[in-house]
């Protein structure tokens, strides 16, 4: 009897630790608000955003002349994009208690605010935001970026 109990307690351990890893892996973050228009583009094929769509790595989001939108990604990193501003989710990994920590942004256009989260707190050098003609590492800090 003890070794049945135990081994469910095992089973229900290891159903709880996939799927929690299954929760945090399958999406980087979320549009946590938007206005106006706003589509996300993922593995070729584009759809429109609405609030608390998942986003996932690779991801490309894109607001119109009258859009703008608020995400939030998985280490409480905030970005705020205008209107006409297209980027992109490019690397993401948030494994802290593993150690494996990165987040690449790229803005192809617009105006992006950019208020970084865990990752640049637990390792700053791990976080960029690349743009047309640069990259910028975030040491922990709130920027705006401009890309014409």
């Amino acid at each position: 009897m003890r070794s049945i109990i135990i081994e469910l307690l095992i089973t229900a351990l290891v159903l709880t630790a996939t799927l929690s890893y299954g929760a945090t892996a399958d999406h980087v973050g979320i549009v946590k608000a938007m206005a106006g228009e706003v589509v996300i583009t993922r593995n070729d094929h584009t759809m429109k955003a609405a609030p608390n769509m998942k986003l996932r790595e690779g991801d490309i989001v894109q607001t119109g002349p009258d859009g703008k939108a608020g995400l939030i990604l998985e280490d409480d990193t905030v970005i705020s994009m205008g209107f006409n501003t297209r980027i992109a989710i490019k690397s993401f990994l948030f494994q802290p208690n593993d150690k494996k920590l990165s987040l690449i942004a790229r803005i192809f256009q617009g105006t992006v605010s950019f208020v970084s989260g865990q990752i640049a707190r637990l390792a700053p050098h791990l976080v960029h935001i690349e743009t047309p003609t640069a990259t910028v590492g975030l040491r922990g800090t709130h920027v705006l970026i401009q890309v014409d």
